[in-house]
């Protein structure tokens, strides 16, 4: 039960297809993949499909990498320039021994939209990328023209002992310890009903454990986690003045928790959430769960498309 509890507070997303004996670096990707060197011991790995008069910057969540914005970016960057991260330690992106915390991953997107001298920029962030744009958005606004939140992490609180539980059971021990079984389970709750085309995440999380860069990931993890417990935003959202649209899967069941937050629903926290940032848009889509941009991609595409028109 603790297991189950652990990785139902953010879903846990997988990586490319590859074979036990590659690297990240050889995994294959739906576009070219680019690189910036950003600092002696940070790249990011990023790719950059379409143009037009906006600059979408899409910010993955905890677990995941930019393949799982890869409908969005097919949809989108047929009117807009579409660039998609791999965070750092993601992906083909650096790993190293980073803080990995909030403030780490904005300050890695702030330098990054600085290397590419990115106008226009629109932030596109779900689940923890939701909480790392916003706290790219408040460390600093220049250039940075609208938010868009995809079931933002951020906008639900804990107190201080509900904090404590959840660092204190997420550890690179209790990450490497889940079983097969659960694994699978924990893709299948970031869906409504998980389509067939998404079930590679199964397949690509399970070849990764067989390899040298799931220690990494196993450490890594907790500490994403602990950044987002501790270094919070939903005081902070009414600091943001940019037009912001939040998009969230009525069927979400990660957000509220439903352990700790059993009366919560997911609308609550969501209008919780708009109601700090002036001015606002939320949508609630029907039939969609926690990747709501992946099971109802044409809809968010539509969605995005009026936000910026």
């Amino acid at each position: 039960m603790l297991r189950i509890i652990l990785f139902t507070l953010l879903p846990l997303f997988a990586f490319c297809q590859h074979d036990k004996t590659t690297t990240m670096q050889d995994w294959i990707y739906p576009y070219e993949v680019q690189k910036v060197v950003l600092s002696d011991t940070l790249e990011l790995a990023y790719i950059d499909e379409g143009q037009g008069e906006y600059s979408l910057l899409f910010l993955h969540g905890l677990g995941s990498y930019l393949k799982a914005w890869q409908q969005n970016i097919d949809g989108l960057s047929q009117q807009f320039r579409c660039i998609a991260l791999d965070l750092p330690g993601y992906g083909k992106s650096s790993q190293d021994d980073y803080a990995y915390d909030m403030k780490f991953f904005a300050q890695s997107v702030r330098a990054f939209i600085d290397s590419l001298a990115l106008e226009k920029v629109i932030l596109v962030g779900h689940s923890m990328g939701g909480q790392v744009a916003v706290h790219s958005l408040l460390m600093d606004d220049s250039r940075i023209e609208k938010l868009v939140l995809i079931a933002p992490a951020g906008f639900e609180t804990f107190s201080k002992s509900e904090k404590q539980w959840f660092q204190s059971l997420v550890t690179p021990e209790t990450v490497k310890a889940t079983p097969e079984a659960q694994i699978i389970r924990n893709f299948e709750i970031n869906f409504h009903q998980m389509p067939k085309e998404a079930r590679f995440m199964i397949d690509d999380r399970l070849a990764m454990r067989e390899t040298p860069a799931y220690d990494h990931y196993c450490a890594m993890i907790p500490k994403c986690v602990s950044g987002m417990l501790e270094q919070t935003v939903f005081d902070r959202l009414p600091e943001i003045k940019q037009p912001t649209l939040i998009i969230f899967g009525q069927n979400d069941l990660l957000i509220p928790n439903p352990f700790l937050h059993p009366n919560l629903t997911t609308e609550s926290v969501a209008r919780a959430g708009q109601r700090q940032i002036p001015g606002s848009q939320l949508m609630l889509l029907p039939n969609a769960g926690h990747f709501v941009q992946w099971e109802q991609a044409d809809r968010v595409n539509q969605l995005i498309m009026k936000f910026l028109q």
